[in-house]
């Protein structure tokens, strides 16, 4: 059968044409519906791709910063390391100086003495003090003489620990020995040299505590000033070398502790 319009009745007819005419323009409103699809799609796509870049950037600025921080702490560490190998370094400086004058004082004392034991005498006080070459030098009875030179001599190997241990025991063992104050001053420098400062500041103030007569005395008194220098304690340190250099004048003592007077004045304490 072969389709004929005009064979349609009239009804029918006009709806038809109707239709038809309409085909085209909804084949081009979804054409360009379709357009309009794709260019969202590519819209999306640049703003994930966007948002992706910002997100790199942003964790990278973040990493930026993290980098900064991180070089400003390594910078307080090795600054902080600088300050420790210099206090370390002076701590050696003033224990090995104190050695060697206690060496060669024990030195002068064996020539003297020929053949005897060496007798050990206690550190001179740096400097000229008052009554110094007066005094007798400290002895022992032999024991305790012995366990003084054993732990003396593990301060001089830096054996500090053990030093501190033997000192500590000698204390203990002999409290009434000549040899005591001596043994409380090396307590304090044993501690101190290891930087347990609260324990050496206690060791060195027990000596004009215990022992006023001693002539460790003065130079226990200048290391509390040093000691409470290390705790930062600045006032009291201040306060302790002042009364150093007024109650020592013209001796090395009196001179160290206006040094340290110096050292706090140009930290502005």
């Amino acid at each position: 059968m072969i389709f004929d319009p005009h064979r349609l009745p009239p009804l029918l007819l006009s709806p038809l044409l109707a239709a038809l005419l309409t085909l085209p323009a909804q084949a081009q409103q979804s054409a360009g519906g379709a357009g309009t699809l794709e260019a969202r799609v590519e819209r999306l796509e640049r703003i994930l791709d966007n948002a992706d870049l910002m997100g790199l950037f942003n964790r990278l600025q973040a990493l930026e910063a993290q980098v900064r921080e991180l070089r400003g702490d390594n910078e307080a560490l090795r600054h902080e390391l600088e300050r420790l190998k210099t206090r370390q370094r002076d701590l050696y400086l003033d224990v090995d100086g104190r050695l060697q004058a206690l060496e060669q004082a024990g030195a002068s004392a064996h020539g003297e003495g020929g053949n005897a034991p060496q007798a050990i005498q206690p550190l001179p006080r740096p400097g000229e003090g008052p009554g110094e070459g007066d005094a007798p030098p400290a002895q022992g009875d032999g024991e305790d003489q012995a366990a003084y030179q054993a732990a003396f001599d593990r301060l001089r190997a830096g054996a500090y620990r053990k030093a501190i241990e033997a000192f500590s025991t000698f204390l203990k063992t002999h409290p009434d020995s000549p040899l005591a104050a001596n043994a409380q001053y090396w307590l304090g420098e044993g501690y101190y040299v290891t930087g347990d400062f609260e324990r050496a500041l206690e060791a060195f103030a027990a000596v004009p505590g215990t022992y006023p007569e001693s002539n460790k005395v003065p130079d226990a008194r200048l290391k509390q000033g040093y000691t409470l220098y290390e705790l930062e304690r600045w006032s009291a340190a201040r306060e302790v070398l002042e009364a150093v250099r007024t109650d020592y004048p013209d001796t090395t003592v009196a001179r160290l502790a206006e040094q340290r007077l110096q050292m706090l004045g140009e930290r502005g304490e």
